[in-house]
């Protein structure tokens, strides 16, 4: 572990580690429903940028409360008064935080509840698999409040969801919820339960396979969709053909070849 992921180095993030290389970050500013100040920022950009080298092999992305994340704190933006230029700077920090985390090749499952609101779905839609439970709401109120997104939300909900809807969320406040929500993309899993426990269960999952396997699966791929087609096909074939010949590949390839390895079976 190195100082970075140390979990006694933060304040505003609560960090478990796990026997497996599960990392569960919480956000811990439940009073502010875990809304999303400098500090807290600047934390998550130092976690993310450390994660990979730190060893960490998954991470379970929570909210402590009743809430996963409500956005960017608005009490501390009014207060600050920022001038336009601290203001792009501020939101440079969070998309650097968030680049860390989709960029970073190392697998984020966020656990989300109740609110995912404004700057808190730019946190979610940085995580490669989101899963919500039926207190889940998404929404991005920024048009009612005078305000416009700066954290990513027209690059990757407009991606999850298409441009479109995207507009119509923030031009609107729209909230969806719900199973309505997974079908247009802004969860892949939904429970009737802990939205936690399905997630944790996801990252103890993701955490068997192998570490450079995870590192292309969620970075390449990302990388892979800002290219064209031309680009992106020859940088797949470069990419698989350093993962495809790992020597730790070399085991779990046998098993298959020996009928010894888990076969793919539908769901019963």
């Amino acid at each position: 572990m190195s100082h970075a992921t140390d979990p006694k180095t933060y304040e505003n993030l609560a960090i478990e580690v796990r026997d497996n290389g599960v990392y569960v970050v919480t956000l811990n500013r439940p009073s502010k429903r875990n809304a999303l100040d400098v500090a807290t920022i600047e934390e998550l950009v130092r976690f993310f940028s450390n994660a990979h080298q730190g060893g960490v092999k998954a991470v379970v992305l929570a909210g402590e409360g009743d809430h996963f994340c409500a956005g960017l704190d608005l009490v501390e933006h009014w207060k600050e008064d920022r001038s336009p230029d601290d203001f792009m700077h501020v939101c440079l920090r969070w998309h650097e935080a968030f680049n860390k985390m989709e960029y970073g090749g190392v697998p984020v499952i966020a656990a989300l509840k109740g609110a995912v609101v404004g700057g808190g779905l730019e946190l979610a839609s940085a995580a490669h698999v989101r899963v919500m439970d039926q207190t889940t709401y998404f929404a991005l109120p920024e048009g009612q409040r005078g305000i416009f997104t700066g954290g990513g939300a027209t690059i990757r909900v407009s991606d999850m969801i298409g441009k479109y809807r995207m507009i119509d969320m923030i031009l609107t406040g729209r909230v969806y919820q719900g199973q309505e929500a997974v079908d247009l993309g802004l969860a892949q899993y939904i429970t009737e339960g802990s939205s936690f426990d399905k997630a944790l269960e996801l990252a103890d999952k993701v955490a068997q396979n192998l570490p450079l396997t995870n590192y292309a699966i969620c970075s390449a791929i990302s990388h892979l969709n800002n290219m064209s087609g031309m680009d992106a096909a020859y940088a797949e074939a470069v990419v698989a053909g350093v993962v495809n010949t790992q020597p730790a590949a070399r085991e779990r390839l046998e098993a298959f070849a020996n009928k010894t390895a888990a076969r793919v079976r539908p769901n019963s």
